[in-house]
């Protein structure tokens, strides 16, 4: 729930200031610090969760197993998640291969992205982008919260990959076959990141929103 949704359980004329809920809601943090469940901010607002550290334990309650994600899959939702907007072409330029249409509908079914606009070129297609249902289930409240351009460097990523293009380093003349390999790379790294984050947070899905 979200300040605002908190604010409007109450009757209007005994409504409390939204500041007064933060801090309320900030002292629930406080007091939950130490506990096994915490009181999360997420893209959608605050939600109660197992600590990601306890996650393991807590799945082995539940026979339900964690879904798997294809390679293909995750690269499709890297790009998006840190090229936004995207269209299908972007992807399948960055991949190299082509993007399958039950990948695209798999994400949008999962709500983790939707289509944010047209690209105004011959056919107009659809530009992607991610959603808050993406942020609220990688535990996230913005995608600031992402892996950061440093995170990346450290896991040997090239700062000068397009997927990136808004880091502002110098531009280097690349032959087309060194490009390609270095988009690859990317794709290859921040997949394995998603990758790993989707596998740890589907064990800590059981939450109250």
């Amino acid at each position: 729930m979200t300040c605002k949704q908190v604010q409007q359980v109450f009757p209007e004329i005994e409504q409390p200031e939204i500041q007064e809920i933060q801090a309320a809601i900030d002292a629930v943090t406080e007091d939950y610090r130490f506990r096994p469940v915490e009181l999360k901010q997420v893209a959608s607002g605050y939600r109660f969760q197992v600590r990601k550290e306890l996650s393991r334990w807590v799945s082995r309650l539940f026979e339900e197993k964690p879904p798997k994600y294809s390679r293909a899959l995750l690269e499709t939702l890297a790009i998006i998640a840190y090229r936004q907007p995207a269209t299908r072409g972007d992807i399948e330029d960055i991949r190299g291969v082509g993007v399958s249409s039950s990948i695209i509908h798999t994400l949008l079914e999962r709500e983790w992205i939707r289509v944010v606009a047209h690209k105004e070129v011959p056919g107009r297609p659809a530009l992607y982008g991610t959603t808050k249902q993406f942020l609220d289930y990688f535990n996230v409240a913005s995608l600031s919260e992402l892996p950061t351009l440093q995170e990346i460097q450290e896991l040997g990523m090239s700062l000068n990959d397009p997927l990136l293009d808004n880091t502002q380093q110098p531009m280097q003349v690349k032959s087309e076959q060194q490009e390609t390999i270095e988009q690859q790379e990317t794709v290859k790294q921040v997949t394995e990141t998603i990758g790993q984050t989707a596998k740890t947070v589907a064990r800590l899905n059981t939450t109250t929103e």
